[in-house]
Order: structure tokens, then sequence, then C-alpha cells
């Protein structure tokens, strides 16, 4: 049995998106730069058909995880996130105790982790670390430097994009 998917309802909204372009867009232009690579002759040593063929089994990949993680996905509902206590479509700040840094994350699925805009999945080390706690909270989170320490100041629902 394939494992349930954690998405926030934009998350899922997302990937549908990609799903459609993929499938309706992308798949049109690989097979159209496939059909003029076989124009230009024997294709064993046509480096333009290799990398259109390598494109479309990428293409093909993703479409098939992206059905995967829709089919078994569970979109997290407005009503479960209170913003009492910290959970998937939360906007967390965080204080390094060591350092007195701050940093906000919004805790997304997995399937929608972005670290670099600051969304880190709830299956990360912070993610699980924080997942159901409460503003005022200490937690310890593993890291591969070794043990941080975080205080959680603020918890509120994500806004929509």
């Amino acid at each position: 049995m394939a494992e349930e998917i954690l998405l926030t309802q934009e998350g899922y909204e997302k990937l549908k998106s990609e799903l459609d372009n993929l499938i309706n867009v992308k798949r049109r232009e690989i097979a159209k730069r496939i059909k003029a690579a076989r124009e230009y002759g024997d294709i064993n040593e046509n480096s333009e058909y290799d990398d259109a063929k390598n494109e479309q089994a990428f293409i093909e990949g993703r479409i098939k995880e992206i059905q995967i993680m829709l089919r078994n996905a569970r979109i997290v509902k407005d009503d479960e996130i209170t913003g009492k206590t910290v959970s998937l479509g939360t906007v967390v700040e965080l204080c390094e105790l060591a350092t007195g840094e701050r940093f906000s994350y919004t805790i997304v699925g997995s399937a929608e982790a972005d670290p670099l805009n600051f969304k880190i999945s709830n299956e990360s080390p912070i993610g699980k670390a924080i997942l159901g706690r409460k503003k005022g909270d200490k937690v310890k989170v593993k890291v591969p430097s070794g043990i941080m320490e975080y205080e959680i100041l603020s918890i509120e629902k994500s806004k929509k994009e």
C-alpha cells in the first residue's frame, strides 16, 4: 500500500498544474524534437535524438511520480490548521537559542518542500521536531553539525499566495 502524501491545497493545485503542463505541453514538445532528430538520419550516432529521448524518459518518470503523489494525497483542510500548534500550512517563527538568529518557515508536505523559499517539509529534522508544538516551546534538533536548540516564537496560518 502506498504511503499517504500530506499536501496543502496550494501544493495539490501546483502538482496538478505541473502534471497538466507535462502531459499537454512538454510531451508534445518532446515528440516534435524526436521527430525532427529522426529526420537527421542515423539515430545510432545522433546526439539530438539521444537528448530528446533522455528528456522524454525524465518527463514520463515525473508524470508517473506526480500521478502517484496525487492519487495518495491527503489535503490538509483549512479547519485543521488552527495556528495554535505547528502543523502543515502554518508559518512558524523560530529563534536559534545559541545565536539569537530568527527564522520563519512555512511547514508543508514533503512534495512541496522548497527550502530556498523557506518552505520546509514536515518530515525534515526541524519539521519533525516542531510538529504539534506550541508557541514558547523549546525543541532540540539533531543536524549534521550537532544538536541545535530552537524556541518557537510564533505560529500562524499560512496566507494563500
